[in-house]
């Protein structure tokens, strides 16, 4: 499985990344290969343990569906299978109709930012920290050309290879990688981050690094934490927020927006700005670990239990200067 899709990788990458490519196949083969993650083996049987594909699907739905419901297929040993690849946190799918409720209410954040997209029609797309591929089978959906997904998460890799079972010929690619690990290629008409800007302790080499993905002239959509305030407001939690460690910085959107124009950005507008609600993000039996309802003061639900304010993500569109 994993050898033939490294194969399949490394001849989609390089007609897009050109030499970008080759940093881009080495690290992939090295921690799919070389050095596995130790919990690869199970994983990826629970996908091999899928029923087969390809198979009808729809890309363009809130819930990205695989497979007829009505399909002859063994139910249990499916739910078996995915219930192998728990924890789900980005959805909603449903495969031959059995629904993953992701902990996320991934195509609410889609409903929010698709009608300020330009056309992603025949687009070439790059989806920074795209965890488990939802939004970058959206991406297809809405008819991008090419779409690379880039994440470090192994189990959000084998999650992606579990949908494109049955979607083999959707011009969608998962690479195990960082952004600062993506050579600067400037080959993508957009570029999406979302919900990975507050993990960087330098944001602005992040946004550096989102401008170089870019052909000039192209767009940027970036999704983050935000607090209130004006163009001077920026939040540095000193110790966790809303229980994670890796929070550093938490701007205004009038703050943002500076930092978009000083790295290479023209025409900033905030096209959302919206308070997760526990409706958005909660445990599932696809994911059953803590989520937002335990991180919040349970007296003042307005805060997280830190004190801080409770989380508030805005998303930017911006262009690359050309």
């Amino acid at each position: 499985m994993l050898p033939t899709y490294l194969n399949e990788l490394a001849r989609a990458l390089p007609p897009v990344l050109g030499d970008g490519a080759d940093p881009v196949l080495a690290l992939s083969r090295q921690r799919l290969i070389d050095k596995p993650h130790g919990d690869l083996p199970r994983w990826r049987d629970a996908v091999a343990a899928l029923p087969p594909g390809p198979a009808p699907h729809d890309l363009d739905r809130d819930t990205v569906t695989l497979g007829a419901p009505g399909a002859a297929v063994d139910r249990d040993a499916l739910v078996t299978a995915l219930q192998g690849l728990i924890p789900w946190r980005k959805g909603p799918f449903e495969f031959f109709g059995q629904t993953v409720d992701t902990e996320w209410r991934s195509d609410w954040k889609w409903q929010r930012v698709a009608p300020h997209l330009s056309d992603l029609r025949g687009r070439r797309v790059l989806d920074v920290g795209c965890g488990s591929g939802y939004h970058g089978w959206r991406m297809v959906g809405a008819g991008a050309d090419f779409v690379l997904g880039i994440d470090p998460t192994i189990l959000f890799l084998m999650q992606y290879l579990a949908v494109r079972r049955y979607a083999p010929r959707a011009p969608f690619w998962f690479a195990p990688l960082r952004m600062e690990e993506l050579p600067a290629s400037a080959a993508f008409d957009t570029v999406f981050s979302m919900g990975v800007l507050y993990h960087r302790r330098s944001p602005l080499d992040h946004l550096l690094e989102l401008a170089g993905a870019l052909r000039p002239g192209g767009e940027l959509v970036l999704e983050t934490l935000v607090v209130e305030g004006g163009e001077h407001t920026v939040l540095m939690p000193e110790g966790r927020y809303a229980a994670m460690r890796n929070v550093f910085f938490l701007p205004s959107s009038a703050h943002l927006a500076i930092w978009l124009r000083r790295s290479g950005f023209e025409e900033v507008r905030c096209v959302d700005e919206t308070v997760t609600t526990t409706d958005e993000q909660r445990a599932t039996d696809w994911m059953r670990f803590q989520s937002l309802p335990d991180f919040l003061d349970p007296d003042h639900p307005s805060r997280t239990r830190e004190g801080h304010p409770a989380p508030r993500r805005a998303t930017l569109v911006a262009r690359k200067r050309r």
